[in-house]
């Protein structure tokens, strides 16, 4: 079934904007890697003589490694092969020891949320900004970080999202040098701005947000496969810094890793690597003219509203045409009747994401299904629209403690029960509600209405059931005692 849809959908020749950049075989074949896609196969090998070893790397992984290290320009770098998730979680378990506490952005994917129970250690929350007017968050304010680390002492690291995913970002520079002021440790979640420190090296003039590594983060995970040119599954881990003790890190990442990691995804990283250094220039000065272009021509279109913000990397590109009266679910179905898709909806929104393998066609049939559909629609404007802005759950939840019982309860019997398992809308990945936060109406409410437009949420059941804790009536009054305050701080 796997095998027959995806051959399938290829030969609808489809347009990517979603990931993973590489937008399909054409990249490959344009720098001649015709080979590695037929044999692909016969690559699928294990640590055989010759192949180096993962996990004790020696031979052709640590070349690798070395051609990543000196295209980010940082002290070391890591192939991972279980996505920036491993890598994400990995860092956390090298920075912050047992029972620790963790600072961090709200905002985080849900790989930093598990890390929590992994590393059994306790979370302060930052709450980025929000843009009511599309109902998403965006950048994470450095007074939010020294706030949170002057209340939490104790903390070890601070992990932060930059880019978040509608391609937000926060100022790393200036977080990097309050968490060094407190001699933390700065981790940066940029699994979606892989490419940042080439479009500052080869198009600085278009004026993007600059990588992480050149801000004073010390450990960042980036995505490879998200909008570069390597296999999905596929990121890597840099270390800008001597703060992380390497030796503990590699521990931790043997511990995140399959150990029979995958040949091609690996070859994958080394092809990719191979073509920005080759290629990277003439890539990613492509790539940022065809989003000039884009943008510019969007721009002529009537009601078309594309979301600007100081710090976007634009090559997320935001779209909402509810001046037309159309949602974001509409939009996306629209789109896929000309075989435009597109990478994420959140409301009235859809978020389309480039990659270095989008050609300038791509970006063509991109605008034409748009004018289509502007033609077709009539235009009302926002004011007078009926679809109502779905905004991403950014609300307040009250914390208190976890019993150890629990039981599955239906959704809408959920209201002031406390959550056991975290509540994740996917994508983008972000918990609505974790493990300790006490579940409320307009959270209910939101889930159900997600569910009701077809969008996945992980921590429901098939039942549409979700985890609580059980509180026996004599002991209702336990959470007396829980410092509450101290937590709302952290999640205002």
């Amino acid at each position: 079934m796997i095998y027959d849809f995806l051959l399938a959908h290829a030969a609808e020749n489809p347009v990517s904007f979603h990931m993973p950049g590489h937008k399909g075989a054409q990249f490959y074949e344009r720098f001649g890697y015709d080979d590695f896609l037929k044999e692909v196969m016969n690559c699928d090998i294990t640590e055989i003589v010759g192949a180096d070893n993962l996990f004790q790397m020696e031979g052709i992984i640590l070349a690798t490694m070395a051609k990543y290290s000196k295209l980010y320009d940082v002290i070391d770098s890591y192939l991972l092969v279980n996505g920036s998730s491993c890598g994400l979680i990995a860092s956390i378990l090298a920075c912050v020891g047992d029972y620790g506490k963790l600072i961090m952005a709200r905002n985080c994917h849900k790989s930093v949320f598990n890390s929590l129970t992994i590393a059994d250690c306790e979370p302060a929350y930052i709450r980025p900004e929000a843009i009511e007017e599309y109902g998403i968050l965006g950048s994470v304010s450095p007074k939010e970080v020294e706030k949170a680390i002057r209340e939490n002492p104790t903390a070890d690291a601070v992990v932060v999202v930059s880019p978040n995913y509608y391609g937000i970002c926060s100022d790393i520079e200036a977080i990097a040098e309050v968490v060094h002021k407190y001699n933390k440790i700065l981790i940066v979640d940029q699994a979606h701005g892989a490419h940042l420190k080439f479009f500052s090296r080869f198009a600085a003039e278009f004026g993007y947000p600059k990588a992480a590594e050149d801000q004073g983060a010390d450990l960042v995970i980036n995505s490879i496969h998200k909008t570069l040119g390597s296999f999905t599954q596929t990121a890597i881990l840099n270390v800008c810094s001597d703060r992380v003790d390497e030796r503990v890190l590699e521990d931790k990442l043997q511990v995140m890793e399959s150990t029979s990691p995958s040949y091609p995804l690996m070859a994958s990283l080394d092809i990719n690597a191979d073509i920005l250094f080759e290629h990277g220039e003439e890539l990613i000065r492509e790539w940022a003219e065809n989003l000039e272009y884009f943008y510019e021509e969007a721009a002529k279109i009537k009601g078309l509203e594309i979301i600007r913000h100081p710090m976007l990397d634009r090559t997320k590109i935001n779209i909402d045409m509810s001046a037309y009266d159309i949602d974001g679910n509409e939009l996306e179905e629209l789109l896929l009747n000309d075989g435009i898709y597109i990478e994420l909806v959140t409301g009235n929104i859809v978020m389309a994401m480039t990659g270095i393998g989008n050609t300038r066609e791509h970006f063509d049939r991109f605008l034409a299904s748009l004018r289509k559909i502007a033609s077709a629609h009539e235009y009302v404007g926002k004011e007078k629209s009926k679809k109502i802005q779905s905004h991403v759950f950014t609300r307040e939840l009250e914390r208190v403690l976890v019993p150890a019982e629990r039981e599955y309860v239906h959704i809408d019997d959920a209201e002031g029960r406390i959550c056991a398992q975290s509540i994740i809308p996917y994508p983008p990945g972000i918990p609505i509600a974790c493990p300790g936060e006490v579940i409320d109406r307009d959270l209910i409410e939101y889930v159900k209405k997600s569910r009701a437009a077809g969008e996945k949420v992980m921590g429901m059941n098939a039942n549409h059931q979700v985890l609580v804790g059980v509180v026996a009536p004599e002991n209702e009054d336990m959470y007396d005692d829980y410092d509450d305050e101290d937590v709302k701080l952290h999640l205002g």
